[in-house]
């Protein structure tokens, strides 16, 4: 094994994979961002948290930032990069949830959710890519969505959405291999967020609905932030260097696994 391999298995150990380090995250300022942002903090990162709110614990950077305004986008970037004098991991995290079937929004809510989902990745790692160019350990990884490969109700927009990341994954994944830089996704079940949180909210029985969404996970619960943030700590890791163009599923089994019912 080289030198730096060993290095790297030694940072492992003790907990600081990501040690030397530098990371922004999209949407960081809450939810699945804000537990990946700390865990890499935790794990020797310095980390930027680029959202519509820079209200972020320490050692965490808060940098305003909405992933639809392009010059936003590469400014905050640009920041990050200045700050930390290096820019290695990019984790595209970022996005809004639809509910609907196909006939139930209108093209202006189509174009609002994917200027969020799908514009905001393609912004967020194109104005990163010249500083990633530079990493030795460059890494994107993405929040996709297991309603990406699994047909769930009412899901229609959302789930063209993180379907369209899923394929923009592998896509840049093999633009960005001749650069050294790794691409690779996530795809979270029904994860106990703030968004679903409000979901649930606004439901004629948040209880009965809660209950539903768990259920449809063969584990029987919802998905947790911090589980999708380990997640994303494996894929951006310098230990996972041969790991590029890779779908994670996060979802409790929900799309792999074919339980009998119960009784």
């Amino acid at each position: 094994m080289s030198d730096e391999f060993d290095s790297m298995m030694a940072g492992a150990l003790t907990g600081a994979d990501f040690a030397g380090t530098a990371a922004i995250v999209t949407g960081g300022a809450s939810g699945i961002g804000l537990a990946t942002a700390v865990l890499l903090a935790s794990r020797g990162a310095q980390v930027a948290c680029l959202d519509l709110s820079d209200e972020v614990p320490e050692p965490l950077l808060g940098l305003k930032c909405d992933v639809r305004d392009d010059a936003a986008v590469r400014a905050a970037v640009a920041l990050a990069v200045q700050r930390f004098g290096r820019l290695d991991v990019v984790v595209a995290n970022a996005g809004i949830g639809a509910q609907g079937t196909v006939e139930d929004n209108s093209d202006d809510e189509w174009h609002r959710v994917f200027d969020v989902n799908v514009l905001g990745v393609a912004r967020t790692v194109r104005a990163a890519l010249p500083a990633l160019r530079d990493s030795d350990r460059a890494a994107v990884v993405v929040t996709s969505s297991i309603a990406a490969v699994a047909g769930i109700p009412q899901r229609a927009l959302y789930s063209a959405s993180k379907g369209a990341l899923a394929a923009l994954t592998l896509a840049m994944a093999a633009d960005a291999v001749a650069d050294g830089v790794r691409v690779n996704a996530v795809a979270p079940g029904t994860a106990d967020t703030p968004w679903v949180g409000r979901l649930l909210d606004s439901a004629a029985d948040p209880a009965a609905e809660r209950a539903a969404l768990a259920a449809r996970q063969p584990m029987g619960r919802l998905v947790s932030a911090e589980e999708v943030a380990h997640a994303i700590c494996y894929l951006a890791s310098p230990l996972s260097g041969s790991t590029t163009g890779t779908l994670l599923n996060v979802d409790g089994g929900m799309f792999g696994l074919r339980l009998r019912p119960k009784g």
